[in-house]
């Protein structure tokens, strides 16, 4: 078997790691995400360590100016990760130590461990895409707004069991999903919370004799609070759980999109027809026109739900303090976030683009008796009948005019049928009472299909998302800033200022 170079922990061994131990343990792909958050966290560290009279001035100035110049590499592409070194935090600490030799480089290990270390930069990492989820929901609701704004009284069938149910109008229909994709905006915000705690101190398990001061690390890198009690730091993965629970109801949620989009294109349906730039054709059938992007996001809405199950197995049998099973989180979660993003970004460009054929869904409407519970209501109100009653007569009608293959609009019939339950409606009045239009129209109460309920809760919603995007702005504000800071402190510090002088 193959031998490789000794690591940074090796003293204890008296032999090196064989290149299939290495490539069996390494995390290098999971990691290559991490190089600027690493960085980012082990300046906070090294100023901190420093601030602490832990290391002195002259350690922390050459650590910083090589932290610098690996930021600098990596942003110019020329920090590529070593399998042979591990992980992130091996190359980062490595890149140091052999530009700044090991008495340098090798103290900013100091009241650090690699347990405490990924976990900073998988929170700093986090917190970053979770804002970038919630930016593109926000944008999928914009979308959707649009559709309710220009149809808020164009009528459609309303859906239970799949079956015609009641008239409904499509603004209505779009509303639904803003309603339902606020929710997720709650638990993503709920789930950057948590991330938004510092880990940094926590060491091992058990903190650390060092003077180490936790506050400062979490200014310098923009947390809410440190995260306190150490040893359940480093057992901790339940907020990424919360994260991929999150982001799987999202999934379910676009799921449910991509399977109206589905049935809703085809010719039985044909109620609406999907832009040429998002649809997709058939290598034998000339005809075709598919809605594949609708039916990729239902499909890929497993592979989320498989991260959040591959955890919570993961974490099942875990006694507490750190565990290498715990590698294993990042590489679905990072699949999970990257399949939101790109489905919440294909569906919001193809609803924008998409034709709804407001005629079809008319004919529809108005065509397998929607308006029954309409005629049941009127009934109750104007004939003081009871509602189980009118129910059964209305069934009744529905069942008689099914049987001679007929519907409401065949007025006459319609009529002599009520009559033969004692009931006389002028035809005139059957039409306004059966008309899928009036019915939504008259749907008044809060939440209701009308119109006027439907604009209503536009500008509701509208106010919520406006919340919601200055949440996440304030949420990027904050990690600029603290980014900022730091960057400030390590300029200062390379010009020469002791870090007990600059204000901190």
């Amino acid at each position: 078997m193959g031998k490789s170079q000794k690591t940074l922990w090796g003293g204890r061994f008296s032999a090196s790691l064989t290149t299939e131990t290495i490539a069996f343990t390494h995390s290098i792909e999971a990691d290559t995400r991490l190089i600027g958050y690493d960085i980012w966290g082990s300046q906070a560290h090294a100023i901190m360590l420093a601030r602490q009279g832990i290391i002195s001035d002259a350690d922390l100035r050459e650590i910083l100016r090589w932290l610098r110049k690996a930021e600098e590499d990596f942003q110019n592409g020329d920090f590529t990760l070593d399998p042979n070194k591990e992980d992130v935090h091996m190359n980062v600490e490595s890149y140091l130590i052999e530009n700044a030799g090991r008495e340098f480089g090798g103290k900013l290990h100091t009241a650090r461990s690699r347990n405490d270390q990924v976990l900073v930069d998988a929170h700093l990492y986090i917190r970053d895409e979770i804002l970038n989820v919630q930016r593109g929901l926000s944008a999928l609701c914009d979308a959707f707004l649009q559709i309710a704004k220009e149809h808020a009284d164009t009528v459609m069938p309303g859906y239970t069991h799949t079956q015609h149910a009641q008239p409904i109008s499509l603004g209505f229909w779009a509303t639904a999903y803003v309603s339902m994709f606020l929710r997720d905006q709650k638990r993503l915000q709920s789930a950057y919370t948590l991330a938004n705690m510092n880990p940094l101190g926590a060491c091992a398990l058990a903190g650390t004799t060092f003077p180490i001061d936790r506050g400062l690390t979490t200014e310098l890198l923009g947390f809410d609070a440190p995260h306190e009690h150490a040893l359940d730091i480093i057992s901790s993965r339940d907020f990424i759980a919360e994260i991929l629970f999150a982001l799987s109801l999202v999934m379910a949620n676009l799921s449910r999109i991509s399977e109206e989009i589905v049935y809703w294109t085809t010719y039985e349906f044909g109620i609406a027809v999907l832009d040429d730039a998002y649809s997709f054709g058939s290598s034998i059938m000339p005809q075709k026109k598919n809605p594949d992007i609708a039916e990729l996001t239902r499909g890929r809405t497993g592979r989320v739900y498989g991260a959040l199950l591959d955890l919570l197995t993961n974490l099942k049998g875990l006694p507490m303090g750190y565990n290498r099973d715990f590698q294993e989180d990042k590489p679905p979660l990072w699949e999970a976030f990257d399949v939101v993003k790109a489905c919440l970004g294909m569906l919001s460009e193809l609803l924008k683009t998409a034709d709804f054929k407001t005629e079809r869904m008319a004919e529809l409407a108005n065509a397998n008796f929607a308006t029954a519970t309409e005629l049941a209501n009127y009934l109750v109100k104007e004939h003081q009948i009871s509602f189980r009653e009118c129910h059964e007569i209305v069934g009744w009608l529905v069942g008689e005019l099914v049987q001679r293959e007929k519907t409401f609009t065949d007025w006459d019939l319609t009529q002599n049928l009520l009559k033969q339950r004692d009931i006389d409606i002028p035809i005139e009045e059957l039409k306004q009472i059966l008309d899928a239009e009036l019915a939504i129209r008259n749907n008044q109460s809060l939440g209701g299909t009308s119109p006027a309920e439907v604009n209503r809760m536009i500008g509701s919603f509208e106010e919520k998302l406006v919340k919601i995007e200055k949440q996440v702005q304030t949420c990027q504000t904050q990690i600029q800033a603290a980014y900022q800071y730091t960057y400030q402190v390590t300029e200062q510090v390379l010009t020469g200022q002791s870090v007990h002088t600059i204000r901190i």
